[in-house]
């Protein structure tokens, strides 16, 4: 099955083109380029949009805007391809390119989002469960390295790969293919537009 896969749930979008278990095209930019992305991938594994067959999106948790992007997106590209589509959380990506790591995504207001028995949670950088030696990946380890690296954890360089939700990792983990309508955002809290208001 030919799967395009995107996430764009941190500061760094991630897309690939994955037929089974291989990696045809893969592609590192920002959110606001996803489209050209797309025609990028496409063009370099020698595909057209009618040769994908599903789509693969990062539902988060991360930015708010970066979430709604990546689902609006799937959502149009879905209709016109006329695919199905299945949602990867980005906690789940990350983990699967680390194997043994804990994923950390920095979820802004001196919190991060992580994985804690499989479950994803919001806390405070200090509050996070590493154990002596425990490799930390993601946007949230680099950006907390030395919280975490006092704690215990060890955290990769920061150009380090491990620390990006990667899209292959998403087509790789996709299953539950349906409409892309049913396909829902993790946020694990309320926007700072709601919070606004609800204050």
């Amino acid at each position: 099955m030919l799967i395009l896969a995107f996430d764009t749930a941190t500061e760094t979008a991630t897309s690939a083109l994955v037929d089974g278990a291989e990696v045809l095209a893969e592609r590192v930019s920002r959110a606001v380029t996803l489209m050209e992305d797309v025609d990028a991938l496409l063009r370099q594994a020698g595909a057209r949009s009618r040769d994908v067959e599903a789509l693969a999106v990062g539902v988060g948790p991360g930015s708010f805007t970066g979430v709604r992007i990546g689902l609006a997106t799937a959502r149009a590209l879905a209709f016109a391809l006329d695919v199905p589509a299945a949602g990867v959380s980005t906690l789940a990506a990350l983990a699967a390119g680390a194997p043994g790591a804990l994923p950390v995504v920095d979820a802004r207001r001196r919190e991060v989002f992580v994985l804690e028995n499989g479950e994803p949670r919001a806390c405070a950088p200090v509050d996070v469960r590493v154990s002596g030696g425990m490799m930390c990946v993601g946007n949230g380890a680099v950006r907390y390295r030395s919280v975490l690296e006092a704690a215990g954890a060890e955290v990769p360089p920061d150009a380090d790969e491990r620390h990006l939700p990667r899209a292959r990792f998403h087509a790789l983990l996709a299953h539950d293919f349906g409409s892309a309508e049913a396909v829902e955002p993790l946020y694990l809290r309320l926007p700072d537009a709601d919070r606004t208001a609800a204050g």
